[in-house]
């Protein structure tokens, strides 16, 4: 999938991935889509958490060895 900003927040434990992602987020224009790297299993529950609860879509959560990718499209 195409992306417009990469995020990497590998070995960073809750609430930091959330928090690196909102900043990044606030950078990008409408329709942009961030790509993040994750390696914090509780991030599998709290990204669609944050993106629900922002009104960002999650189109994409895929797991790859240990790491955990997330699409981000931001509203």
């Amino acid at each position: 999938m195409n992306f417009d900003k990469d995020l990497d927040v590998r070995n960073l434990t809750c609430p930091l991935p959330i928090l690196r992602t909102k900043r990044a987020l606030s950078d990008m224009t409408s329709g942009q889509i961030l790509r993040i790297v994750a390696t914090d299993k509780g991030s599998v529950k709290d990204m669609p958490a944050f993106a629900n609860q922002t009104g960002n879509e999650l189109l994409s959560s895929t797991e790859e060895n240990i790491e955990f990718i997330f699409f981000l499209k931001k509203k």
